[in-house]
Parts: C-alpha cells; sequence; structure tokens
C-alpha cells in the first residue's frame, strides 16, 4: 500500500511538473512543485504549527463524530418507531451544504476550537450513522427467527446479533468519514477563524502566496492519508471480522 501510494504521488508531482512546463502560468496562478517543497521547508514552523491546530480539530472531531453516528445508528435499530420519525430530519440536515452550517456553528460555539470540532464532527456523523443503520437493517432474517426462539430480549438480539454484524458497515462507514474530517475543520477556518490551515490558507490567498496554499494543501493531504490508515490500522484489531481494507484498491 504504501509503495501504491508513493507511486501515486510521484506520478501526480511528475504530471504536475509536466503542466508547469509546458504552460508556464505565472508563479501567483500555479507553483513548481520544487518551489513549494521549498516553501513546506522554509516555513516549516508556521505549517507545523497551524497544521497541528488543524490536526487536533480534525481528530476531535473524528471522535465526536464517530461517537454520536454509531449512536444514532443504533437507536434506529434499538427504537424502530422513533428512528423512523427521526431518520427522515436527520437526511434532511445531511442534505444542507456544510458551507451553510458552519457561519452559524461559529455564532454558537465561537471562534475558538469548539465551531470546528463540531463542523468536522458532522461531516462525519452521517456516514457513520447511515453506514451503522443500514448494517443493522439488513441482518438476516432467519438469524432474527432464530434468536427469537431462544426468548431472548429486543436489546439482547441487537446486542449479541445484529451488532456484531453491523460491524464491518460501522468500519467501512469510519472509512469513508475519516479522510473527510480534516475538510470539515478547514471549512470551518474559512468561515472564522485565528489559526489553523484554513485560516493559513485565507491569509495566503489575500497576499497571492500560492506556495503557501499549495503548502497547506500538501499537509491537509498527508492529515487525510494518516487517518485513513489509522482506520485501516485500527479496525483489525477491534473488529477482527470486518473486510480488510486499504488505501488502494489491490490487484486481482
Amino acid at each position: 500500500m504504501i509503495i501504491q501510494t508513493a507511486f501515486g504521488v510521484a506520478a501526480a508531482l511528475a504530471t504536475w511538473q509536466l503542466v508547469v512546463l509546458a504552460l508556464r502560468p505565472p508563479r501567483y496562478m500555479l507553483p513548481e512543485p520544487w518551489t513549494v517543497a521549498q516553501t513546506l521547508w522554509r516555513r516549516r514552523d508556521l505549517l507545523m504549527r497551524e497544521g497541528a491546530t488543524t490536526a487536533t480539530e480534525a481528530l476531535l472531531g473524528l471522535l465526536v463524530g464517530a461517537v454520536a453516528g454509531a449512536l444514532a445508528g443504533l437507536a434506529t435499530a434499538a427504537w424502530p418507531r422513533a428512528g423512523a420519525i427521526a431518520w427522515p430530519v436527520l437526511i434532511v440536515l445531511q442534505s444542507l451544504p456544510v458551507f451553510a452550517l458552519a457561519p452559524l456553528l461559529v455564532l454558537w460555539f465561537g471562534f475558538g476550537m469548539a465551531s470546528k470540532v463540531a463542523m468536522s464532527a458532522i461531516v462525519i456523523f452521517f456516514p457513520v450513522a447511515s453506514f451503522l443503520a443500514d448494517g443493522l437493517r439488513r441482518t438476516d432474517p432467519d438469524l432474527l427467527d432464530a434468536t427469537a426462539l431462544t426468548e431472548a430480549s429486543h436489546w439482547r438480539a441487537i446486542q449479541h446479533v445484529r451488532l456484531p454484524l453491523a460491524m464491518p458497515a460501522f468500519v467501512s462507514g469510519l472509512r469513508v468519514a475519516a479522510p473527510l474530517a480534516p475538510l470539515g475543520a478547514v471549512i470551518g477556518e474559512w468561515v472564522g477563524a485565528s489559526g489553523g490551515l484554513g485560516f493559513l490558507m485565507i491569509q495566503a490567498n489575500a497576499r497571492l502566496q500560492t506556495d503557501l496554499m499549495f503548502a497547506c494543501l500538501a499537509l491537509l493531504a498527508a492529515l487525510t492519508l494518516f487517518l485513513r490508515a489509522v482506520v485501516d490500522a485500527l479496525a483489525p484489531r477491534f473488529v477482527p471480522w470486518a473486510p480488510e481494507a486499504s488505501l488502494l484498491p489491490s490487484r486481482a
């Protein structure tokens, strides 16, 4: 997986360099990869400081969103009637563009980290809740009938049959959601913040420092890959029966 990812990054950088050589755009529109690499090194203290802020927001948002999404997905199975009422509301909320929610979150939670964590958690919440709820709904009816013969309670059937079988779907939801956590944090920083990579990108854009913007994007890409790799690494330990996955599809 690491070798495949490295080849993909190298191919993207080579294509980028070829585009610059062929079109020769102004540096403020599209700098060379080497220029961005120099900016990454020269401004490393600033980038690491702001990157740490965004990474903290993304990690906290991932944790909060995953827990909230898991509870919501589980609630739809534990209380089917309440879930039937609440789920359409959640779908409507999911259809709202996150940019529309960001100003409200800043208004409610302020310009600090809380609003960014909330935005990241919202982005994470819906895939996790949707995947887990779908996994719980897809439990084999024959298994449920067999469980009913044991006189197990509704909650015990969920705890010992439906939830374990739905865990692969939950892991799939995490794999989809984890790379989105930095996106939620950055969107919150774009709307209103005093730090973070999104805040730094806004400042660089106003000054036409495109190389610094690309440096921020490089760190965001690295953070995205890191979060996905963490989920892939931890999933087999906590859910050993979940199917393995990687950043890139394996060859048949």
